[in-house]
């Protein structure tokens, strides 16, 4: 689960984030001790709801389905004894909904959750865009959303996201460490092949401006069809200019596919992925050839658990990537974002005492803590929580992600 950093271990930055949101947040909060026992419409009693609108069928069913494993474990632990809510134990109930990977259904789904099944937050979005359908409702009916997708505008500008909060690294951070890896290599010119949409523009932003820091050129951008059908003409406008280097900015399965289209097209030089690429189809048996030894930045969690980590957050990233085998053969490391926004909501749910959408929200933007895939340090000033130094980079290595570095 997600454990609180607390005393000398905490990151400075972590640290500052915290003491700067103590007065704001007692302010918001007024007493916190009080048994809270309504639900969004003050009926009496009720579990701690959650509506999650994932991507499990569609073109984002890749890191949908993860999602939803990870879901599945997490309310199976948790409900074993309940959550602590002021001098109530309340199980958790799971309202899960496959939005087909469509915008508009999301934003139809995430509706009915918050009127119908009266959520007390919601979770979401593998896809930039069924996250930004999403995020209008949350705002409108104040109930807290905490977004699994990677796109900067997810939680920008703050003042129209005061309910919205993203897990996944923000782009910059992945580019930056993308880039240091790219000018180590001592490539000199470098072609970025982005997708459609809002996440492959966050990574041609940044990407834009990590390469021109270390002083690497950047050759090129192409982008992905939106129809993501047939990449062979982008590819092969990449490998016409010859690039010392690609970079792939895509969540799969495109990621692998625009690898194996680049192979196709007679590039062999190295390709590098932004974090969107970890899933079990980018490794598949079609792709395996195409993406030997690419590189890809990413959180720790890729690399499973440790025997030696014997840390709150390291028994629970070991445990839960034991259990996640265990029932699904192999793990991914994309699979840990849905169980940790279940872990912040239930944390917030325990410190405010309370499961009102309100107090969540605001006990939410002070989470500083260890997940399983990374570590969070949101702040009022601040909804995108993943860590920089949750970062690492890993290479295929005989069909396996293999940490480097």
């Amino acid at each position: 689960m997600a454990t609180p950093a607390i005393g000398s271990s905490a990151l400075t930055r972590r640290g500052l984030l915290l003491a700067g949101t103590s007065t704001l947040f007692l302010a918001a909060c007024g007493r916190g001790d009080e048994d809270d026992r309504s639900g969004p419409t003050g009926k009496g009693p009720q579990d701690l709801a959650i509506g999650a609108s994932l991507e499990l069928t569609g073109a984002g069913a890749a890191l949908g389905v993860l999602q939803e494993r990870a879901l599945r474990i997490t309310l199976e632990t948790l409900n074993e004894e309940g959550v602590p809510v002021g001098n109530l134990r309340r199980k958790i109930r799971l309202v899960v909904q496959d939005n087909g990977s469509n915008p508009k259904t999301a934003a139809e789904q995430a509706t009915e959750m918050v009127n119908r099944d009266q959520v007390h937050a919601l979770v979401g979005g593998t896809l930039a865009e069924t996250s930004m359908s999403m995020i209008a409702v949350a705002q409108e009916a104040q109930v807290p959303f905490i977004s699994l997708a990677a796109a900067d505008e997810i939680v920008l500008p703050l003042p129209q996201r005061t309910f919205v909060y993203k897990l996944t690294p923000d782009a910059s951070d992945v580019a930056r460490q993308l880039a240091r890896l790219i000018n180590s290599q001592r490539l000199e010119k470098v072609t970025l092949l982005a997708a459609p949409g809002l996440h492959g523009n966050s990574g041609v932003r940044a990407m834009t401006g990590a390469l021109d820091t270390v002083g690497v050129g950047l050759n090129k951008t192409v982008r992905l069809p939106a129809t993501g059908a047939d990449f062979a003409s982008a590819a092969t406008r990449v490998a016409s200019g010859k690039p010392d280097g690609v970079t792939i900015w895509a969540t799969a399965p495109s990621s692998g596919a625009a690898a194996r289209a680049l192979r196709d097209a007679g590039y062999q030089g190295p390709i590098f992925f932004d974090a969107g690429a970890v899933a079990e189809e980018t490794l598949s048996t079609e792709n395996a050839e195409a993406v030997e030894g690419s590189f890809v930045v990413h959180p720790m969690a890729l690399s499973g658990s440790s025997l030696t980590n014997t840390t709150s957050a390291g028994l629970a990233r070991r445990d839960f990537v034991f259990r996640y085998i265990q029932e699904h053969g192999s793990f991914s490391g994309f699979a840990p974002y849905a169980s940790d926004a279940v872990h912040l909501i239930t944390a917030a749910a325990r410190l405010a005492n309370s499961v009102d959408r309100g107090r969540l929200r605001v006990y939410l933007a002070r989470q500083v803590t260890e997940g399983i895939a990374g570590s969070y340090a949101f702040a009022p000033i601040r909804h995108g929580g993943m860590e920089p130094d949750s970062l690492g980079v890993f290479t295929v290595s005989r069909g396996e992600w293999t940490r480097i570095s």
